[in-house]
């Protein structure tokens, strides 16, 4: 059995000529829950990409099943950052996720065979299990233009793990979802973690509405990168050397963490890639 899933060690990425981050070290276990924190532009869908295998690093090495990035690709599931569907588009829900399992013959016609319809049957059994898993049996049938943000994430994560995935990549799955919807995708996440022992590795802005879920956290700023159990990392002094502006984290009388400082950091720290700095809020 593999002891870690995923493992980074002194890994850094550089994109034309410019390190991006450097010095990540994690292991990911099997059934953990990891987010990927910080501002934009400081590469933490980079990150997602170095363990596809799509981005080679600079330094370092990175093992995913205990080999290199890219061969095992058929384990993971990967939900890239959000695609909005129009409103008029008629595709159900359960074609969506089916797609999952499909995509790579969509179109072509299977032969009728006594085999082909026994996978057809444990496709489509797969099928029921992962929207039953998503909570999402009174969705399916409906147009996927008519969900809400939230429900149309569900929809999407169900697609993801369709395929049974030993690794689950979310690329900022909560973007764009208000509130109510963040905590309940982020409850959802973490109850495949425990049910179905995927590992899922998260790309976050926001750290509070999954922060009580989390089994670790890397950390990704122009201060450099940290990387831990939440305790370990989710420190004032910590994420105020990151971000370089005053972070304050509270412990409230229940024992959670919970991340308070400015929204934008100062006009000094703006972003190279145009938009300015948020902070953890």
């Amino acid at each position: 059995m593999e002891h870690d899933v995923l493992r980074l060690s002194g890994a850094a990425v550089a994109v034309g000529g410019r390190t991006l981050w450097a010095g990540v070290d994690l292991s990911v276990g099997v059934g953990e829950f990891v987010a990927v924190l910080g501002p934009n532009g400081v590469g933490k869908s980079t990150l997602v990409k170095v363990i596809l295998g799509l981005v080679p690093v600079s330094a370092g090495t990175v093992t995913v099943f205990d080999d290199r990035p890219g061969q095992h690709n058929e384990r993971i599931g990967y939900l890239p950052q959000r695609r909005s569907f129009d409103s008029s588009l008629r595709v159900r829900g359960i074609d969506i996720v089916r797609l999952g399992i499909s995509g790579d013959r969509f179109g072509i016609p299977l032969p009728i065979s006594s085999r082909a319809r026994r996978r057809r049957r444990a496709e489509e059994e797969r099928i029921s299990e992962v929207i039953d898993l998503v909570d999402a049996t009174g969705l399916v049938h409906r147009p996927i233009g008519e969900l809400s943000g939230g429900e149309q994430q569900r929809i999407l994560i169900a697609q993801a793990l369709v395929r049974r995935p030993s690794l689950l990549l979310l690329d900022e799955p909560l973007d764009s979802l208000d509130l109510p919807n963040q905590s309940a995708v982020a409850a959802l996440v973490s109850t495949i973690c425990r049910q179905a022992e995927v590992s899922v590795v998260m790309v976050a802005h926001d750290v509070n509405p999954i922060l009580s879920y989390l089994d670790r956290v890397v950390y990704i700023a122009e201060g450099g990168v940290a990387a831990g159990t939440p305790h370990q990392v989710i420190t004032s002094e910590t994420l105020s050397r990151l971000y370089r502006t005053p972070i304050e984290v509270l412990t409230t009388t229940d024992g959670r963490l919970v991340v308070v400082g400015h929204p934008e950091a100062p006009a000094h720290h703006a972003d190279r890639h145009g938009g300015a700095h948020h902070g953890p809020h």
